[in-house]
């Protein structure tokens, strides 16, 4: 007799709250490809991604007022200390470093290839399973991603091969701060670790403290700004929003929604920085979405009684 699918691997249903964590999370982020991409000019990856956390740590700060402290174990410092550096540290500098040559979509397309490795890393390393759908699901999606990337880059002459090397550095730094982060979040507040993690980030990039004050000195207000809404919005609501979610939903099942985020990042890019999607990559958008609508689907239940 076969037995149902074990909880940790069957599709979540999403409360009204996680739905609405979910969409700020990924609205918050594909909009910072192109603030990234519009201030990139006025400072360096590693002066962007210290400033960034810097203000994403005071404003995380804020939200723990008033909060219990649950002290970590030394597994779960082990695990937010891997959290820290791989996304909040690395990610940002690779990305950013990314974005000095690349479009702001098509460096969405290339970062988005780590939902693909959460899901396989959350099914041999989390014991989360890899569902029939959501494997369907991740298929679907990652052909439209790449067919996003081909559409993106190829309407400029060609794509900056060592910037997209720093792209892949960032989906792999992003996909290891999930794996780092999903365990630890089983007994921590999410509030707390991601404020340890955002520290630690912060205390990772302090050697870019001299370029960042050369460039605060010579970058026009509008780019300074621009840098503390970084920290603001993709960094302390964001990244709260996502451990809330992550908190409630398997890593797997939960990060393969970010491939919403090149879709959004392409249509954010033409609207503020006239980057003006290709057929190509519309039909790659599309197919996100629905292979983002696949991930959902429930396999049917088995009844005891007929699976002999």
């Amino acid at each position: 007799m076969s037995a149902p699918l074990p909880a940790a691997i069957r599709p979540t249903a999403l409360s009204p709250l996680v739905l609405v964590a979910i969409a700020v999370t990924l609205l918050a982020w594909a909009s910072a490809f192109i603030v990234i991409r519009d201030v990139g000019s006025d400072f360096t990856a590693g002066a962007l991604s210290l400033l960034r956390l810097l203000v994403g740590t005071v404003l995380l700060a804020l939200l723990l007022i008033g909060r219990r402290w649950v002290r970590p174990t030394k597994r779960e410092w082990l695990l937010i200390l891997g959290f820290g550096i791989t996304w909040f540290g690395a990610y940002n500098f690779a990305l950013n470093t990314a974005e000095q040559s690349l479009d702001a979509g098509t460096t969405a397309m290339i970062v988005n290839l780590a939902p693909i490795l959460v899901a396989l890393g959350a099914g041999l390393f989390l014991r989360e399973g890899l569902p029939k759908w959501l494997a369907i699901g991740a298929g679907v999606a990652f052909i439209g991603v790449v067919l996003i990337g081909v559409g993106a880059g190829g309407h400029d002459g060609g794509v900056d091969g060592i910037a997209v090397l720093w792209a892949l550095l960032a989906a792999v730094t992003y996909a290891a701060g999930v794996l780092f982060q999903k365990p630890a979040l089983k007994r921590l507040p999410a509030a707390q670790v991601t404020w340890l993690g955002c520290v630690i980030g912060t205390i990772a990039c302090l050697p870019f403290t001299g370029q960042l004050i050369a460039d605060i000195q010579q970058a026009p207000a509008s780019s300074i700004l621009g840098v503390v809404y970084l920290g603001a919005v993709p960094t302390a609501i964001a990244f709260s929003t996502w451990a809330y979610a992550l908190s409630r939903v398997p890593a797997g099942q939960l990060t393969i929604s970010t491939y919403i985020v090149p879709p959004l990042a392409i249509l954010l890019g033409a609207l503020f920085l006239g980057e003006v999607p290709v057929p190509l990559a519309i039909v790659g958008g599309i197919l996100c979405l629905v292979g983002v609508a696949l991930t959902r689907r429930r396999g049917r239940p088995i009844n005891p009684a007929q699976s002999r």
